[in-house]
């Protein structure tokens, strides 16, 4: 209209996310189940980086860790039993301007899922996998898992599980063109918090398992080492993950690891006698499916169509 501006444009007040602003409603896990913490570690950091809700999507396959998107005001997608980790694929493929958390657990990850496991580990895309092992089938009511440590008895195994139990890290750590790999445990939330929160730095596929606690079914596993400080160990490097000074005068038991040192990092994979917490392995130079799979995402239709047309007329009589 004429006696009007035409440059005038509507300037918004800068928004600011609190942690309700990720709150996707009561968590209905168990009262003592580690799940909690790990659900508000991950609210925080969202907060702490101000990640806008509209930009992040929160994958997940069945079990009790995968009901996490149902918790978190964001995009979610609670897929199949074992199928989390190529929907998170598909996902940053295609948006990979959009932030992914990706919930698993040890038996969907690692049993029915494991071929998806080691592909994404392999495809290295920019995301954060969680996989919560409390080493029993939870949700089905203790089913023994692939990370069940034998004699433990279960409903599938009343007389205690008989195979030797899978090693997630160590198995990881021979996967090809893995980029990070971490472990921390639920009741330790400060070290769970700044695991996580070094993990979604990394530009790459960070992979971290979290010894979570389940009270109804393997409420025992981890009393031995909650009840003991030092049997934690706590790998330290500048390059790993911060240790918070809050944690120097309870857990004592250090001992620094070079996240570039893989050899190292299987020796500490093996120790049973303690649970090692930190980074294990990190290469962020390893290459990146997401960057070459988003290629030509920008492209119009008319120039989708004219690349369509060429390549058609490659094969014209």
């Amino acid at each position: 209209m004429f006696g009007l501006k035409d440059d005038w444009s509507l300037k918004l007040p800068p928004r600011y996310f609190t942690l309700e602003d990720y709150d996707g409603g009561v968590a209905r896990w168990c009262p003592g189940c580690g799940d909690h913490g790990v659900l508000m570690s991950v609210r925080r950091i969202c907060r702490e980086e101000q990640i806008p809700p509209e930009k992040i999507v929160n994958v997940s396959g069945i079990g009790c860790s995968s009901r996490f998107p149902h918790y978190m005001a964001t995009y979610g997608f609670h897929s199949l039993h074992g199928r989390a980790l190529p929907v998170a694929c598909g996902v940053k493929s295609r948006r990979p301007d959009l932030d992914v958390w990706v919930s698993t657990g040890d038996g969907d990850n690692c049993s029915i899922g494991a071929g998806h496991w080691i592909h994404a580990m392999r495809y290295n895309m920019k995301m954060v996998v969680m996989m919560f092992d409390n080493n029993v089938y939870g949700l089905t009511k203790k089913q023994t898992s692939p990370t069940t440590e034998p004699g433990f008895k279960t409903n599938t195994h009343p007389r205690g599980a008989v195979l030797p139990a899978l090693d997630p890290i160590s198995a990881m750590l021979g996967m090809s063109n893995v980029s990070f790999i971490a472990q921390t445990v639920d009741w330790n939330p400060v070290h769970m918090h700044d695991t996580l929160h070094r993990a979604w730095k990394h530009p790459g596929l960070a992979f971290v398992r979290i010894m979570q606690r389940c009270p109804q079914y393997t409420g025992n596993i981890f009393e031995a080492f909650q009840d003991d400080p030092n049997s934690l160990l706590v790998m330290e490097h500048q390059d790993g993950v911060p240790v918070d000074p809050s944690l120097d005068r309870t857990f004592k038991n250090r001992i620094a690891h070079d996240p570039k040192d893989i050899h190292q990092a299987f020796d500490f994979a093996k120790r049973r006698d303690v649970i090692p917490v930190g980074l294990f392995f990190c290469d962020p130079t390893r290459p990146r499916y997401d960057q070459i799979s988003s290629v030509g995402l920008g492209m119009s239709v008319e120039e989708k169509l004219q690349g369509l047309e060429r390549e058609f007329d490659r094969f014209a009589l």
